[in-house]
């Protein structure tokens, strides 16, 4: 039996002796030392709570106190009228008038209410077209360039044509909101289904995963990333929207919504209370961004290994 034993080639340059090792092993060396480094997985390290509230909890917190001192001073130098800019002071007393009267939750309810309810629908309406826009060439021809119009598409425009087509009523409302939302939600989905990779669409075919079972477990996974990017930009949608909606359609008898509080107090001259309720239109719109849609984005990105903590 013949040797089989096969010399590397640079076994051929390796000294007999001591002394540094070649210049090709030590460039083989490093080659692999990389690989390994890569190949290994950083174990994730708790943050500690302080440096947590330090990082994320002071930063906006002096944002906020730099805007009112500017604000203060502002009103302190007289730079307009009180009608026109009101002290923080009185602004809070006007939240506070609206608070011990138990408003504030009951106007931001139904708005928050009439938000979902209108960010749900444009889910179900949404995603459907998407894949369909995603996947059709010939719909994505006729469609796509309408939707990506549509999204660019300013919602108030959208407020008068609802109120002659449906009256002034919930139903205007929720057609601004879903005229506003749908667009953007289909052309997320639509951005995170080309950017799938054909290899993982072709395995899942292989593995049975066709139809809705492919959608279901290959498609929409691996373009999660792109379709939550449309969902909250859906949702930036359906609150501007909603606001522009309620502005314009009076609806009290159906619900007394934070864009009706805006135009009561413009009715009334009342600037502390028109900045009442921008302060709670700022207030829904950054709670919702930091309880749902930043959580829900972290774990996307962990699943996927592209959010690790390294020391």
């Amino acid at each position: 039996m013949g040797n089989t034993e096969v010399t590397s080639p640079l076994s051929l340059d390796k000294g007999d002796g001591g002394g540094e090792p070649p210049e090709n092993e030590q460039d083989v060396a490093g080659l692999e030392a990389g690989l390994d480094a890569l190949d290994t997985v950083i174990a994730a390290e708790r943050t500690p709570w302080w440096r947590t509230i330090l990082a994320k909890v002071v930063p906006p917190l002096c944002a906020i106190g730099l805007v009112l001192a500017v604000w203060q001073i502002a009103y302190s130098a007289d730079v307009a009228p009180d009608y026109k800019l009101p002290s923080p002071g009185q602004v809070w007393d006007a939240f506070m008038v609206q608070w011990r009267a138990g408003e504030v939750h009951k106007i931001l309810w139904v708005s928050v209410e009439r938000a979902w309810l209108g960010f749900l629908l444009a889910i179900a309406l949404g995603t459907p077209l998407g894949l369909i826009v995603a996947r059709v060439k010939v719909i994505r021809a006729a469609i796509g360039p309408i939707l990506t119009g549509l999204q660019s598409l300013p919602s108030v425009a959208w407020v008068p044509l609802a109120v002659i087509w449906f009256g002034q009523n919930n139903t205007a409302i929720y057609a601004v909101v879903l005229l506003g939302a749908i667009p953007s939600i289909a052309n997320g989905l639509v951005s995170g289904v080309d950017q799938v990779p054909p290899l993982f669409i072709r395995a899942g075919r292989v593995l049975g995963a066709t139809g809705i079972k492919g959608v279901r477990y290959v498609l929409l996974p691996a373009a999660m990333p792109g379709y939550l990017a449309g969902l909250k930009q859906g949702w930036a949608f359906t609150w501007r929207s909603l606001m522009a909606a309620e502005l314009i359609v009076g609806v009290g008898e159906y619900g007394f919504g934070v864009g009706q509080l805006l135009e009561q107090g413009r009715t009334l001259g009342d600037m502390p209370m028109m900045l009442t309720a921008v302060f709670m239109i700022l207030l829904v719109g950054i709670g919702i961004e930091l309880l749902i849609f930043n959580p829900l984005e972290r774990l996307v990105l962990r699943q996927r290994g592209l959010l690790v903590t390294t020391k």
